[in-house]
């Protein structure tokens, strides 16, 4: 056994189901030199840690024992952002979507025609949203190839597990920040797909990426949909029912479909690896079709709240069986934490909850359902930030919680006084995960760091076993 591989031992939070998580007070999690969990043993006394290590015949390793502030959980996946916005984040609050693109985000994106731009930006976002514990992000660079290109070679030094398009706009954008026809962006498109799997990386992947209906013109999202047929390995990301005027525009330039979803499905680019940020305004027969095309949804709550979208029913679509994940959507977003996305999830599912009591007959019609017109509890809000991020990506089977052959991608979270963070460090209860109540100490605590805890309690941010970030992290 190499000398690089890894146990830990100490306290593990593992999400399960959507409504289930393991809290596991001591637990074993062995981990290989190619950063994949090789066995993981739960409710392990001291005493047992060496005969366990020799089981595995793993008593050459390193042992890493976590202190009784610590916990391991896994990564969380941020499945909608955009990277060329960052810049303008936090301002234009006083807009919505469209006149928000026009007055702030669109002169922003332009800026990375300059690839000079691009390297000085492009840095701080891999490590901004790395310090926040995202081990997996879906970017949308702007339209730019060469910029594009280069947030790819970022990405893959950076160590995070990523997917990068760059976005395909051949009308209503701005002459300034356009493409010259449907061909060029296609071009463009498989350029930039060529150049990525030409990286010396399994973490960073193309996606193709029509930034919204709005902005694609049917020739050029019926070419993406015929590239997205010929490779169907490569994943799709864009965007649906935001915004009611967004959907009324939309429904005003594809007259011949009868939905916003209908567009993207008429063009190919409705499929099981398909990635739909927001659906806040979706009719119900677009909710069966995105369930029938198996097609996931980036629930992107910051956003929707600060340009005024509307309240997302995310738990209709749980009930439904389609995939959800959670996106931070910067710029819309405020904030490049997946925290922060599970704060305002919470607080939005509370609010289609108040909605609802006023809605008639709404028990009756309810009482069978899981998840609708209901807030979400904490293991929901987990599963969302990891394995229903993961479930998104299609990554299932790779990330998003600690089972034998998934790869470590994995954060250690710590509310050690010494992190300095005021909302958590009044919390000084001395006790370690030990005893008749470290089971419910170790959950008090998950709660604890979802609502009040940020980037200085993530102090280890740890990707396909290679640590990348947090506040144990140097390089």
């Amino acid at each position: 056994m190499s000398t690089s591989a890894r146990v830990y031992y100490g306290a593990i939070i593992n999400p399960v189901h959507l409504r289930h998580f393991e809290a596991l007070p001591q637990a074993l999690i062995g981990v290989t030199s190619d950063g994949e969990i090789a066995w993981l043993e739960k409710d392990v006394e001291d005493h047992q840690v060496q005969d366990l290590l020799a089981k595995h015949s793993w008593s050459d390793v390193e042992l890493v024992a976590l202190d009784k502030w610590d916990w391991l959980m896994p990564g969380f996946i941020d499945t909608h952002t955009h990277a060329c916005q960052f810049p303008n984040i936090g301002i234009g609050q006083q807009y919505q979507l469209l006149d928000w693109l026009e007055n702030v985000t669109f002169p922003t994106e332009a800026k990375f025609a300059d690839t000079a731009y691009a390297k000085q930006i492009y840095p701080s976002v891999l490590t901004r949203l790395i310090s926040n514990g995202t081990t997996t992000c879906c970017y949308y660079a702007s339209l730019h190839l060469e910029s594009t290109k280069i947030l790819a070679d970022i990405a893959h030094a950076s160590g995070q597990r990523a997917y990068i398009g760059k976005c395909n706009m051949d009308r209503e954008s701005p002459p300034t920040y356009i493409e010259s026809s449907p061909e060029q962006s296609v071009a463009d498109t498989e350029a930039l797909i060529k150049y990525i799997r030409s990286l010396p990386t399994t973490l960073v992947h193309p996606i193709i990426t029509p930034r919204f209906a709005i902005s694609c013109t049917s020739p050029l999202l019926h070419q993406l949909g015929a590239l997205a047929a010929k490779d169907p390995t490569v994943p799709i990301q864009t965007h649906i029912s935001e915004n009611l005027a967004e959907i009324a525009f939309t429904k005003s330039l594809f007259k011949d479909c009868e939905t916003y979803a209908d567009v993207y499905d008429s063009h190919g680019l409705l499929k099981h690896n398909t990635i739909l940020a927001h659906a806040v305004h979706l009719e119900p027969r677009e909710i069966e079709l995105i369930k029938t095309r198996n097609a996931g949804i980036s629930h992107c709550p910051t956003s929707n709240l600060n340009l005024s979208s509307g309240s997302v029913k995310v738990g209709e679509m749980l009930d439904k069986g389609i995939k959800v994940g959670l996106g931070t959507d910067c710029s819309g977003g405020f904030a490049a934490s997946i925290l922060t996305v599970v704060q305002h999830a919470s607080i939005m599912s509370k609010v289609v909850s108040f909605e609802a009591r006023g809605k008639v007959n709404n028990t009756a019609s309810k009482s069978d359902s899981t998840f609708a017109d209901k807030p979400l509890h904490v293991a929901t809000l987990l599963y969302l930030a990891t394995v229903g991020g993961a479930r998104v990506c299609n990554l299932q089977d790779t990330v998003g919680s600690f089972e034998v052959g998934k790869s470590f991608d994995a954060l250690r979270i710590s509310l050690n006084p010494r992190t300095k963070n005021p909302g958590i460090s009044a919390y000084e209860d001395p006790s370690g995960f030990k005893g008749a109540d470290s089971e419910k100490l170790l959950r008090e605590r998950l709660e604890k760091f979802l609502f009040c805890g940020d980037d200085r309690n993530i102090a280890e941010v740890w990707v396909a076993g290679r640590l990348i970030g947090g506040q144990n992290f140097s390089g």
